[in-house]
């Protein structure tokens, strides 16, 4: 192994204890508080308080359990499935509830709360604790055991070297040097071991083909209503846009007929509008066929297509695409293209961003794209902002979407589509 490689190891390592230290804060602290304020809201039900606050409960726990399904993936390539059932937007706050509580993907979530708190906080803890418990050991090493001791007295413990003068505090280093030394190893694969235990818990379990049949039957559905009214639309863009312009030009070239001899002068600004009624045919008929499938989507591949996309942006967007030089099917192309554009869309309008990154790359099987932006967050799936949209757009390919949009900002939303490059 060269030294590049051993710093890029040693770097990893470090960020992997980074990101562990954080995951045991939000697995301790939002799992418990998560917890006890659904605990409190379905006592309340029964009260009617609980019918309003559970669907907001759940929808943060929901929202607390997809952040780890996206960081598992982000972090470790641990994908975590999400099979939630689709609720109305529009639907009352104790439909909501119902439907939210006769969910087997909500008391998964419920069920994780506790794992989470205490396991799951264990399982991060520790990785973390490989990479920043040596500190303390070398801190005793140089003299921070005279904070502690005389030397007279055992004043400190560091694991299990009782540390009561420099011989012992030398001691301490050296344990300290070892529990790092295992850390270069150990630290990333302990990571991995917090995401699966994660995804023992939040994937479904021996119904899973029966959930998975549902979760098809639902897309399928989806998928159905989608193209029917996408044709819809089509038919009425024609309708209203190309067809009655077409039909105007053909009325004007019949009146220029007509006129042509006995008033010239007429039958040339009847020509002149006729040829500019074309041109706005012509370009609506355009706008209608890259709305369906952009050629340059067709000709040049999903990168590209989005790319072009970028540059039609008001906002500045920077695009990253690594997809090994392949190209996924035509239909998968088209679903992520419009989901980037929806995306896209719903950041420039609602995000208040001044700044937005995709970055699409294929590993795994999959293609995954991320949008992030540096607006003010607060995105929500279901909550009007077209997202929703997106998940079923995703979900016709056995795809998943995940988002991650505290206050405050940035929002990053992350799907992901099983698919073969050719």
């Amino acid at each position: 192994m060269d030294t590049k490689s051993e710093s890029g190891r040693a770097r990893g390592v470090l960020v992997a204890g980074v990101r562990a230290l954080g995951l045991a804060l939000i697995s301790l602290s939002g799992s418990l508080v998560l917890l006890v304020l659904t605990v409190v809201s379905l006592v309340a039900v029964p009260l009617g308080v609980g019918l309003f606050t559970t669907p907001w409960v759940l929808s943060a726990v929901r929202a607390h359990a997809n952040l780890r399904r996206l960081l598992g993936v982000q972090w470790c390539e641990v994908r975590i499935p999400t099979t939630y059932r689709s609720i109305p937007t529009d639907a009352l706050p104790w439909t909501r509830t119902f439907r939210m509580l006769g969910d087997p993907a909500t008391w998964r979530d419920l069920r994780w709360l506790p794992v989470d708190m205490v396991a799951g906080f264990v399982t991060a803890l520790v990785p973390a604790a490989l990479v920043f418990y040596p500190l303390e050991g070398f801190a005793l090493a140089f003299g921070l055991w005279r904070v502690f001791t005389d030397g007279t007295y055992v004043g400190w413990w560091y694991g299990f070297v009782p540390v009561s003068g420099q011989g012992s505090a030398l001691l301490a280093g050296l344990l300290g040097v070892g529990i790092l030394v295992a850390s270069y190893f150990l630290t990333p694969a302990l990571l991995r071991v917090h995401f699966l235990l994660a995804r023992s818990l939040l994937a479904p379990g021996q119904g899973e083909l029966a959930e998975r049949v549902r979760v098809l039957t639902e897309t399928r559905r989806d998928a159905v209503d989608g193209s029917a009214a996408e044709l819809r639309r089509i038919e009425r863009d024609l309708h209203d846009g190309a067809q009655a312009r077409l039909v105007a030009m053909g009325m004007d070239l019949g009146t220029i007929e007509a006129l042509l001899e006995k008033n010239p002068a007429k039958a040339r600004e009847l020509l002149a509008r006729a040829r500019q009624s074309s041109a706005e045919a012509l370009g609506e008929l355009r706008d209608l066929v890259r709305g369906i499938h952009p050629p340059v989507l067709a000709e040049r591949g999903l990168g590209d297509a989005v790319r072009a996309l970028a540059l039609r942006m008001p906002v500045p967007t920077e695009v990253s695409a690594e997809l090994g030089g392949g190209r996924a099917d035509a239909p998968v192309e088209s679903a992520a293209y419009f989901a980037v554009s929806e995306v896209l869309t719903n950041a420039v309008k609602h995000s208040g961003a001044d700044r937005i990154w995709v970055d699409m790359r294929y590993a795994d099987g999959a293609l995954r794209v991320s949008v992030t932006d540096n607006g003010g967050g607060g995105a929500v799936v279901g909550a009007g902002s077209g997202l929703s949209g997106v998940a079923r757009r995703l979900g016709t390919f056995d795809g998943v979407l995940a988002v991650s949009s505290p206050a405050g900002g940035p929002t990053m939303v992350t799907m992901e589509i099983p698919c073969v490059l050719s």
